[in-house]
């Protein structure tokens, strides 16, 4: 009894260490899983190669379709270094500095390719814009233009919005403007009267006559590019007049053989506003100077005569501008000036960005003039002829003239 008691403990003993043996680990039993790793003793597992992470699911507010490969996510970029900016899809910010251009699926830019020009697709820093070509046009945006097509809106008798007071200070888009007394005269004077008005007379800036074909001094003695630079040089300003085609109801006798043709008036306009241009270049005046068109006194009452010449002067403003010029206008105020306020008013389009406007033998002054509302054309865009075919003797030299009192765009001498 006491040897088979004996065996009975050295069995169960076998069978306890039999039992620890196979609840160790090291010899798991057939078809049982290994027990679960220590959380707090074990290795970390080796993250799966970046390749191998399925991409991040959209942010919200993301476009749906967007394409996983469009741009590289969060978790496809290396560390960023300490104290840098990381990217994070598309939301990312743009580098200081640069212009991100909005995208309509919300897609940032594929990296290397800038967003918009601008934008360097090197190093992420702003980049210069490649130099456009000069622009030529010249817009006054208080005068919008008016359309080639004569039922357009905008063109005579045809509406074209509210009327505009052709407000605002012309230097803002880049014209000269002086303040002061002026004087005219059909012959340019010569260098030496020059001189000796700058020094003896109140007078700060010349009108010339720098061409058209209704010059009435077509043969200059002095006006040449050499004057010009050299009266320039002694502080004068100038006021450059181009006498083209006048209208078809011109009181003038002498003017009615240079009247224009009533049958494509706009397309002669920008003809000769071109010419005006040319003109005015070979005088050395250049971009943002002011070339007044000269209208002799017309019937702007006779409606269709009246249509003829806005036309005409509307054809001739696109063209001056288109060059890059200012888009003046002289004419006697009772005729040519009081039609182009009556113009205005009526929301025409493509008028002039100043008004010279002659009324003889009355008080001088730019804000009086009864034909033109006191708001319209202003600041720095009026002239006033006061008085006309005068004497007047300066240091000894003597001129006929006509006088001005000027707060108006002039010419650039480049």
């Amino acid at each position: 009894m006491a040897n088979e008691n004996k065996m009975i403990r050295r069995g169960t003993v076998l069978l306890a260490a039999l039992a620890a043996l196979f609840t160790s680990g090291v010899l798991p039993a057939a078809g049982s899983e290994a027990a679960p790793a220590d959380p707090v003793t074990s290795h970390p597992p080796v993250p799966p190669s970046p390749r191998a992470v399925p991409p991040a699911p959209p942010s919200p507010g993301a476009a749906s379709g967007t394409a996983a490969s469009s741009a590289p996510r969060a978790s496809r970029q290396p560390a960023a270094p300490p104290g840098a900016a990381v990217p994070s899809g598309p939301s990312r910010q743009a580098p200081p500095g640069s212009q991100r251009q909005p995208s309509s699926d919300n897609t940032p830019p594929a990296p290397g390719v800038p967003s918009q020009p601008g934008q360097s697709s090197q190093s992420g820093q702003p980049s210069q814009p490649a130099e456009p070509s000069e622009p030529r046009t010249l817009l006054d945006p208080a005068a919008p233009d008016a359309p080639e097509d004569p039922t357009a809106p905008g063109a005579p008798d045809v509406p074209g919005g509210q009327p505009s007071l052709i407000r605002g200070d012309p230097r803002s888009f880049g014209a000269e403007v002086y303040k002061g007394y002026a004087f005219d005269a059909c012959q340019a004077p010569s260098a030496a009267t020059m001189r000796a008005w700058k020094r003896a007379s109140p007078f700060g800036a010349v009108g010339v006559y720098i061409g058209g074909r209704g010059r009435a001094c077509p043969r200059q003695k002095h006006l040449t590019p050499e004057w010009v630079r050299g009266v320039h040089k002694l502080g004068w300003k100038l006021l450059p007049l181009y006498v083209g085609s006048q209208s078809p109801c011109v009181r003038a006798a002498h003017k009615r053989k240079v009247r224009m043709s009533t049958s494509g008036p706009y397309a002669q306009g920008k003809r000769e506003g071109l010419d005006a241009v040319r003109q005015a270049k070979r005088f050395h005046m250049v971009r943002h100077s002011a070339v007044y068109l000269d209208m002799e006194a017309y019937s702007y009452r006779d409606k269709s005569c009246a249509a003829t010449t806005l036309r005409f002067i509307q054809g001739w403003n696109s063209a001056v501008r288109a060059q890059g010029y200012v888009a003046g206008f002289y004419s006697s105020a009772d005729s040519g000036v009081s039609h182009l306020e009556k113009a205005r008013a009526a929301g025409a389009r493509g008028l002039p960005t100043a008004l010279w406007f002659a009324r003889w033998n009355v008080p001088k002054s730019l804000d009086g003039e009864r034909g033109i509302n006191r708001r319209a054309w202003q600041p720095h865009r009026r002239i006033h002829q006061y008085t006309g075919n005068v004497k007047r003797t300066y240091g000894g030299h003597t001129a006929h003239i006509d006088q001005n009192l000027v707060d108006a765009p002039v010419a650039v001498v480049g």
